[in-house]
């Protein structure tokens, strides 16, 4: 159905989406150092935390997180659906691969013209999670994720955004890409989709709200994709302020409809693990699922950004995306 969206406990109506961040992760973790130095991991304290966090989120008024964790980012659909059976929020999953630059030696030799000359594995696996579903869990992925760091497209980072291309193509799955702002990758991101037929209103250039270059945002967005205003809390690479007073300029030029929200944080993220959870709190405070709803919407608001451009980010777009 055109109007379906798969989620971690299956297909809903996008019209169910309700208010939505578009970039958030339930866990990333390393499964080679989980298996070896997993010292770190707690596997039912860690479900017990996620569900805390994603349960405070719903009762902020989240409804749906959109988690973009593939390979490369250790995705795990099982633990997920273990915290999605205790807190009723919607958790939208991904399929794709997350390098910067280099192809995993699963993939090194079999492909198009490689010692194994084969139609491209990436697409067909990627195909198949969207299709079929993840693994033996019976959760279909409902977008695909791959990236483009500031060295641009590698070899490795071409071949897979050319399968996230293919399976776009044979699926209608929208795309999300991770991109370094302050090398403005989004037109690297952008140019790659055109010479591929991607429909580039089903894709988000996300951690496009690092920057504060207007002409920037306003390429993607006049370009018809979307601006992932996506990592709020981490004023490491933009401050707060700075990304409220950018959004509302683009507000007010009109560009609201191609704007998301969210903050690109995990309830658990094993770079910092065990105690190091609470020193990373301490140095991003506002890095957390609240802070948008909590001091970002009233930060905009004061910025004269309205309630239905409000609405418009974060219900009418991400639904749209997925639609």
């Amino acid at each position: 159905m055109p109007n379906e969206v798969q989620t971690v406990r299956g297909p809903i109506n996008v019209d169910d989406l309700g208010t939505t961040l578009m970039h958030e992760h339930v866990f990333i973790v390393d499964p080679d150092v989980l298996r070896n130095w997993g010292e770190h991991w707690d596997e039912e304290v860690r479900i017990a935390d996620a569900v805390s966090k994603l349960q405070a989120a719903k009762d902020l008024g989240i409804d749906t997180i959109v988690d973009p964790t593939v390979i490369g980012l250790g995705r795990y659909i099982p633990w997920v659906q273990r915290v999605n059976e205790q807190v009723d929020i919607n958790i939208v999953p991904a399929t794709g691969v997350y390098s910067f630059g280099e192809i995993r030696h699963f993939f090194e030799h079999r492909g198009p013209g490689l010692l194994l000359d084969m139609p491209e594995p990436m697409t067909e696996l990627f195909v198949r999670d969207i299709k079929d579903g993840i693994g033996d869990t019976g959760v279909k992925a409902a977008f695909l994720k791959h990236v483009i760091e500031e060295t641009g497209l590698t070899p490795g980072q071409t071949r897979i955004a050319t399968a996230v291309c293919e399976a776009h193509q044979e699926t209608g799955a929208p795309i999300t890409v991770h991109t370094n702002s302050a090398h403005e990758m989004g037109r690297v991101a952008i140019d790659f989709y055109e010479k591929h037929n991607v429909d580039l209103t089903k894709v988000v250039i996300g951690h496009a709200g690092d920057s504060n270059d207007l002409d920037y945002l306003r390429f993607i967005a006049d370009k018809g994709a979307i601006i992932g205003c996506d990592r709020f809390g981490l004023d490491i690479y933009n401050p707060t302020d700075q990304r409220v007073a950018t959004i509302a300029a683009l507000c007010k030029e009109g560009y609201a409809d191609r704007i998301v929200l969210a903050h690109d944080v995990s309830c658990y993220l094993d770079y910092f693990p065990g105690k190091q959870q609470e020193a990373i709190a301490q140095i991003a405070p506002n890095w957390h699922l609240g802070h948008i709803t909590n001091d970002v919407l009233p930060a905009l608001r004061e910025s004269g950004v309205t309630d239905d451009q409000i609405n418009q980010m974060m219900v009418e777009t991400p639904k749209r995306y997925f639609s």
